[in-house]
């Protein structure tokens, strides 16, 4: 909110103002009113590695994230030009694999990687695009710098807390914005369809889209029945669908309806029994010869999982200059590949000071931050590091930025990351702000909501 001489800084000046106009404990009872909101809407995340994984509200931070529309128009150009880049990337390696060839990227790391599915050679989806939702972790580093911490590429979740944090916030305090010219982000679900619609197989004027969910026990469930309602979609369980004669069908209680998109929120293995694991409940047996076959569109592809491989995160400034043949414009993290002897060596003798992620891992699981870690800690992950060094990479500890955050004592700054929303079809449409999470923990540099982190409202102001 204020620069370095303690002044306001242009985007936060308005609000600035308004919190120095409101009577003492108003910012208390307003975050009362947006849990009772959340708890009526039942928007809960599971939360993991404690004694019993229990369901919890997403803890919501009542203060916006203000983004100026400069500094926008540089991260959307950034965002645009690393998902075209990731979808060429994809279809590249997918058929001539020429950025192999041209030893811009080692084959084994592509070839070898469990991410990486061979059933997909040779097979063009719809328009060319592979990931068609993706959700582009940034973080800012002093005043003006951007670097991307990963590329979510398989299913991005959390779309449904941005959207509805910014109902809350306009019902709670409508004074903001007028006060604000805050771009609308209330047109997701409509882009979300049109998206999906657009790639549907050819002939198919008027497409079904459905959402393929794990069911209830699902951690994002509460997001898979939301977006299903909101494009006006059905929301199926594999068990809700069927192929014959090579094309899906939805079980209705009238007659199957067919199926032309799927919005799948499972993980590949489980998409098809037949193909994939053979003991998967939650997926279709007989899908992946029907998308083989052009009869329907998986969204996003399977396969898409080896373009957000931290190993291959190392690589994405080469992959845009390749397929684009420009420059970056957002940063990447310096990164070491634990796979490399040397890489292991300088990550093993610093580990005090960095952050080790598992290649495969998410949600802020299987990580250390060695700066905030015991010596015992330490200890442990050095020896799993060194008993199995391919499954991680280290990157530097970065000084993020932080935002006013409402906490118990008042207003204190907390650390955030900005999760921007990408759809890629017909063309690309990028969510004006995103998902920004927040680490609600004094000193805390973890903003998944799954280690217990929160969500605040991001708003780009409009010129």
């Amino acid at each position: 909110m204020l620069n370095e001489q303690g002044e306001p800084r242009e985007p936060y000046r308005a609000l600035l103002q308004w919190l120095e106009s409101q009577p003492p404990g108003i910012l208390k009872k307003k975050t009362r009113e947006a849990e009772t909101i959340f708890r009526r809407l039942g928007i809960t995340f599971a939360v993991y590695g404690t004694n019993e994984a229990t369901e919890r509200l997403i803890p919501f931070d009542i203060i916006p994230r203000i983004i100026s529309a400069s500094e926008w128009r540089r991260l959307s150009a950034g965002i645009d030009q690393r998902v075209r880049a990731l979808n060429a990337f994809l279809h590249d390696i997918y058929h001539r694999q020429e950025i192999i060839r041209a030893g811009r990227i080692p084959a084994d790391l592509v070839i070898q990687n469990e991410a990486f599915l061979p059933e997909m050679i040779g097979f063009t989806p719809a328009r060319k695009v592979y990931a068609h939702i993706i959700g582009t972790d940034i973080v800012r580093v002093g005043e003006n710098e951007f670097y991307v911490l990963e590329d979510n590429t398989r299913t991005p979740s959390g779309v449904s807390y941005m959207l509805e944090n910014r109902e809350t916030m306009m019902r709670m305090f409508p004074e903001l914005f007028r006060l604000n010219r805050v771009a609308p982000i209330d047109q997701y679900p409509d882009c979300l369809k049109d998206t999906l619609k657009s790639v549907a197989p050819d002939g198919v004027d008027d497409p079904t889209v459905c959402v393929l969910t794990p069911g209830i026990f699902n951690s994002a469930y509460f997001e898979h029945a939301f977006l299903a309602d909101t494009m006006g979609a059905q929301l199926v369980e594999g068990r809700d669908l069927f192929v014959d004669n090579g094309k899906v069908w939805m079980r209705t209680t009238r007659k199957p309806e067919q199926v032309h998109v799927i919005y799948r929120r499972i993980d590949d293995a489980f998409l098809d029994p037949l193909t994939f694991r053979p003991d998967s409940m939650l997926g279709v047996p007989g899908l992946f010869d029907a998308y083989r076959a052009g009869n329907v569109t998986i969204c996003n592809a399977p396969g898409t999982g080896i373009a957000d491989d931290k190993a291959v995160y190392a690589y994405v400034p080469d992959i845009i200059e390749f397929y684009t043949g420009q420059k970056p414009i957002l940063n990447n993290v310096p990164t070491w590949n634990c796979a490399k002897p040397d890489d292991l060596a300088y990550v093993l003798d610093n580990l005090a000071e960095l952050v080790v992620k598992e290649v495969h891992g998410s949600g802020g699981y299987g990580m250390l931050i060695g700066p905030t870690a015991t010596k015992r800690e330490l200890s442990e992950f050095a020896k799993r590091l060194a008993a199995n060094p391919k499954n991680y990479i280290a990157q530097p500890t970065l000084a993020l930025s932080a935002c006013p955050t409402h906490v118990a004592s008042g207003i204190a700054p907390r650390h955030v990351d900005l999760r921007p929303y990408v759809l890629i079809g017909d063309k690309v449409r990028i969510t004006p702000g995103g998902l920004t999470r927040v680490a609600l923990r004094k000193g805390s540099l973890v903003v998944n909501s799954s280690q217990g982190g929160g969500t605040k409202d991001t708003w780009v102001l409009e010129d």
